[in-house]
Parts: C-alpha cells; sequence; structure tokens
C-alpha cells in the first residue's frame, strides 16, 4: 500500500468523501454529512496544507488532509478509513502520516475535532497522545484535540 498526495478533488478521495458523508448522515442524522463541503479544497493545497489517500491496488483504504490554522497550528480534517479495511490500524497509520507532514511544512501543533457518535475516534486520539482541549470550530457539541509536534516523533512513511 502506498500514501499518495492528492488534491481533495482527486479521483482517490471520492470514495473517501462520499463514505465519509453516508458515516455522518448514519451517525448524526440526515443532512449532517454535507459538512464534508465546509472547507474549500485550495486550503489542503500545498505550501501550507496537504491531502493524502492510502491506496491499496485501486482502493482506497484511508485518507485526510491538514489545513493551516496559523502559522504554528495545523487542523487535520476528513479523517475517513474504508470500513472493509476498520481496526486494522490504518487511521493510527494515517494520522502519524499527516503529523509528519505537518512537522515537514514546519507547524508545531496539529489539532482536530470529532463527535460524540464516533466513540471509536475519541478513544484513538486520546491513546495516540492527543490532548483534549476546548472547542474551536463551528460543530456543535464536537470535541476538540491537539498534539505537540515538538513532544512526538512523527515522520512519514514514503
Amino acid at each position: 500500500m502506498d500514501y499518495v498526495q492528492v488534491a481533495l478533488t482527486a479521483p482517490e478521495v471520492a470514495p473517501l468523501l462520499t463514505g465519509l458523508r453516508q458515516e455522518y448522515d448514519a451517525r448524526y442524522g440526515h443532512g449532517a454529512g454535507e459538512s464534508v463541503l465546509d472547507v474549500e479544497a485550495r486550503e489542503f493545497e500545498s505550501p501550507t496544507g496537504a491531502f493524502v489517500v492510502l491506496i491499496d491496488d485501486g482502493t482506497t483504504v484511508a485518507g485526510g488532509g491538514i489545513r493551516r490554522i496559523d502559522d504554528t497550528v495545523v487542523e487535520i480534517k476528513r479523517m475517513w478509513t474504508n470500513p472493509d479495511y476498520r481496526r486494522q490500524g490504518y487511521a493510527s497509520r494515517m494520522l502519524r502520516e499527516l503529523a509528519g507532514l505537518a512537522r515537514q511544512l514546519g507547524y508545531q501543533t496539529v489539532r482536530l475535532e470529532t463527535g460524540h457518535a464516533q466513540p471509536e475516534a475519541l478513544a484513538m486520539y486520546r491513546r495516540l497522545g492527543f490532548a483534549e482541549i476546548g472547542s474551536y470550530g463551528p460543530y456543535e457539541n464536537a470535541t476538540a484535540f491537539e498534539l505537540d509536534l515538538d513532544a512526538v516523533t512523527t515522520k512519514p512513511r514514503h
């Protein structure tokens, strides 16, 4: 399997966005999936951002993006793992990949948000050393996390 840096509009990202929309609708109610459109694609582009997918023989296994909040902080968004590949460590690997890319781009801190209906994600972020912080985004009842990149070793696996 290979990590591939792509544009949010790339064909490899389409299954991820579709799956994410369906998952949000199922977990949070009809229409919740539209939130995957709340950030413009250009925010995930170089030199301040990136979007990465993990591909297995043409299948999008997992993916996620980073976008600039300020000169030192980047946000991880659109994290998703194909249901056929879950519980195999791909989400954790993708988080490490994105954190490594953020570090390469000169960021010091990674932030992200997730919702109450995603207990697996909440547990994973805590397990990987993300600290819970106050909510900073537009989502009601979201739980926000932060990771100090200086405190961890993160290297992309290209």
